[in-house]
């Protein structure tokens, strides 16, 4: 890899979201918006919510709509690893895809939560039924 670009990954629980070159990496911490260069020291970071924003090898901007994460920039290497994350090419169309895949997800963790909260009054019924025993 060329000393200017740096290998960016987006992790998320599930699968490797992206793996690319990048020139520049910008992202929201805590203490607000920062931007990583190949040179800059190694750094990490905790993620709020919001968008990634990084240049790849030929100049031309990504963004990355991401819930709160961790940065880690190690040598040429800047990893971000987070619970859920959406790639696009334009800020309209990574809208629409936050809408449509965080609308989802969320879905799918209710119906997961409901289950959970079931099996556990169940083992806490069980439970109580062995104390009376």
């Amino acid at each position: 890899m060329h000393d200017d670009l740096m290998e960016l990954r987006v992790l998320t629980p599930g699968r490797e979201l992206m793996k690319i070159a990048a020139r520049r990496v910008q992202a929201v911490g805590i203490d607000g918006s920062f931007g990583l260069l190949a040179r800059h020291v190694d750094v990490a970071a905790p993620l709020t919510a919001g968008v990634v924003t990084f240049e790849d090898d030929t100049g031309r901007e990504h963004y990355v709509a991401i819930d709160q994460g961790t940065l880690l920039k190690l040598d040429g290497k800047v990893t971000i690893a987070v619970h859920r994350a959406v790639a696009g090419e334009h800020l309209e169309q990574l809208a629409e895809l936050v809408e449509r895949e965080f609308k989802s997800l969320d879905k799918h963790e209710r119906e997961a939560q409901r289950a959970l909260a079931h099996l556990e009054a169940g083992f806490v019924r069980h439970f109580l039924e062995l104390e009376e025993h």
